[in-house]
C-alpha cells in the first residue's frame, strides 16, 4: 500500500476515517460489556477537551467535513465477520470473552446523536445518553478530529512533498524500533488509536512493530487492526469506570468506596492478565493504602500519570508490604512514552517486576520536525465522561495538570481521598 498516494487522494474524494465500530480500543469493549451488565441505565455525558489550546481545531478543520465524518460513524454497524471474530476469538486465553446478550445488543447498535458547536477557535463536541451507547463515541470521535487535523496540514503539500514526508516518518519509526529491538525481555504493545495520525498510519506502524520486534511486540489496542493483522487485542480498563461510579455516590463514604466497587464488578467477569489495577484516578498512594486485601492477588498495575518511576516504586513497595512477591507481578507503563523513557524504565525495573509498555501517541503520531512550524506535532486531545445522572465527574490523577471537574468537587474529592500536594508534570501528549 502506498500511503502517500492514498493521503494525496484525500483531496479528491470523501474518504471515511472510521469505517468500523471495532476501529476502537479493546478496553472500550471490555468496559462496555461491564457497564452493560452493571450500570446500563446510567445517563452519561461525554465532552471533547483540547488540553493543547494553542491548536485551533475550529480554524483548521471545516465544520461541514467534521459533521460528514461523524454522521458516517452513526451509519456503522458490526459486520458479520466482526461479530464472528468477537464472539469466537480467544482473548487473553479466554474464549467467548463477550457474552451472548452483550453481543446481541452490540450487533444492533448504532451510535446515538452528537452535539457540535463552534466556540471561538475550538469545537464543543458532546455526546449524551445511556452509558453503554455514548461511551463508544470516545475513540472514533478522537480519531476523526486527529486525522482531520492531519489532513488539513497535508492538504497544503503536493504529491512529492507527501511522499518525502512519509518516507522520513517511516524512517523515524523504524529507527525507534531498531533501538527497542536491542532490549532483552521487552514486552510492548501499540496503544496509539486515540491520538493517531491516521488509521493507515497506525496500521503501518503496527505492521512495522510486528515485523521489527517479533515476539517482543505483544499486540495492539485497536480491535480492527488486531482482527485484520491476526494479532492479540490488548487492553483492560480505564479511568472512565471509577469516574462515573464515583459521580453516582450519594455520600462521602460511598465515594471513598466507589473505585473499589468498580474493580469488584470487574473481578466478577475477568481473571488473570485482565486483572490489572489502574490506581491513579484519585491518587495512587491513597488508593493502594486503602485497597481491600483481595486486590493484593491481582496480576498487576498500570501506571498512567505522574512520574512513572515513582509510581512503580509505590506499587512494588505496596506488594511487598502486603506479602506479595513483586517479581511475580506486572507493571504496565502507558503515559507519554517514547524510546528513551522505555529504555530507561525497562533498565530500572525489569529485574524487580515484570515490565510491559503500552506505547501510544509517539508511536502512531510522531511527525515532530517533519513539516514547517511543527504543524503535525501531536497534541493532547481527550474525550471524557463529564457527568453521570446529572452529577459532575472528577479526575484527580497523580498529575494535577490532568485533573478535571468543577473546582469545588475537586477539593471535595481531594479531601475524601486524602490527596495532598502533587507534583506538576508536563503533559507530553
Amino acid at each position: 500500500m502506498d500511503i502517500a498516494t492514498r493521503v494525496y487522494n484525500h483531496k479528491w474524494k470523501i474518504d471515511p476515517i472510521v469505517r468500523s465500530l471495532i476501529d476502537t480500543d479493546f478496553y472500550k469493549l471490555l468496559m462496555c460489556q461491564s457497564v452493560f451488565r452493571n450500570k446500563p441505565d446510567t445517563q452519561v455525558s461525554f465532552s471533547l477537551i483540547n488540553r493543547s489550546i494553542k491548536v485551533p481545531l475550529a480554524d483548521l478543520i471545516d465544520e461541514g467535513e467534521l459533521r460528514e465524518q461523524l454522521d458516517h460513524i452513526r451509519t456503522l454497524t458490526l459486520s458479520r465477520g466482526e461479530s464472528t471474530w468477537l464472539r469466537g476469538n480467544t482473548f487473553y486465553g479466554k474464549r467467548q470473552m463477550f457474552r451472548p446478550d452483550f453481543m446481541e445488543w452490540f450487533e444492533g447498535l448504532r451510535l446515538p446523536p452528537y452535539h457540535l458547536e463552534r466556540k471561538g477557535d475550538q469545537y464543543e463536541l458532546t455526546f449524551e445518553g445511556s452509558w453503554p451507547e455514548v461511551m463508544l463515541w470516545e475513540i472514533p470521535a478522537l480519531a476523526v478530529l486527529m486525522e482531520l487535523r492531519s489532513r488539513a496540514v497535508l492538504n497544503r503539500l503536493d504529491r512529492f512533498e507527501i511522499q518525502v514526508l512519509y518516507a522520513r516518518a517511516m524512517t523515524k519509526v523504524w529507527e525507534k524500533i531498531e533501538r527497542l529491538r536491542k532490549i532483552d525481555g521487552l514486552s510492548i504493545a501499540d496503544f496509539g488509536t486515540r491520538r493517531r495520525h491516521s488509521f493507515l498510519w497506525q496500521d503501518w506502524c503496527v505492521q512495522a512493530m510486528s515485523e521489527g520486534l517479533g515476539d517482543k511486540f505483544t499486540g495492539t489496542s485497536n480491535c480492527k487492526i488486531a482482527m485484520r493483522r491476526e494479532l492479540e487485542a490488548i487492553g483492560t480498563n480505564a479511568h472512565e469506570l471509577p469516574m462515573v461510579y464515583s459521580a453516582l455516590a450519594n455520600s462521602d463514604q460511598e465515594l471513598a468506596q466507589a473505585p473499589y466497587d468498580v474493580l469488584s464488578d470487574w473481578r466478577d467477569e475477568h481473571e488473570g492478565n485482565l486483572r490489572i489495577i489502574l490506581p491513579d484516578t484519585y491518587g495512587t498512594k491513597g488508593f493502594l493504602d486503602h485497597a481491600p486485601d483481595w486486590l493484593n492477588q491481582w496480576t498487576g498495575i498500570r501506571i498512567d500519570s505522574g512520574d512513572p518511576a515513582t509510581a512503580a516504586e509505590i506499587a512494588i513497595n505496596w506488594w511487598k508490604e502486603r506479602g506479595e512477591d513483586p517479581s511475580q507481578k506486572r507493571v504496565i507503563f502507558s503515559d507519554g512514552l517514547d524510546v528513551e523513557k522505555i529504555i530507561e524504565l525497562h533498565a530500572k525495573f525489569s529485574d524487580r517486576v515484570n515490565v510491559s509498555f503500552g506505547w501510544g501517541t509517539l508511536l502512531t503520531n510522531d511527525f515532530r520536525g517533519l513539516v514547517p512550524n511543527d504543524g503535525l506535532a501531536p497534541f493532547s486531545l481527550v474525550c471524557k465522561a463529564v457527568s453521570a445522572n446529572g452529577r459532575p465527574t472528577v479526575k484527580l490523577s497523580d498529575n494535577p495538570v490532568k485533573a478535571m471537574g468543577p473546582k469545588d468537587e475537586i477539593e471535595r474529592y481531594k479531601r475524601v481521598f486524602g490527596v495532598g500536594e502533587q507534583e506538576r508534570v508536563r503533559v507530553i501528549v
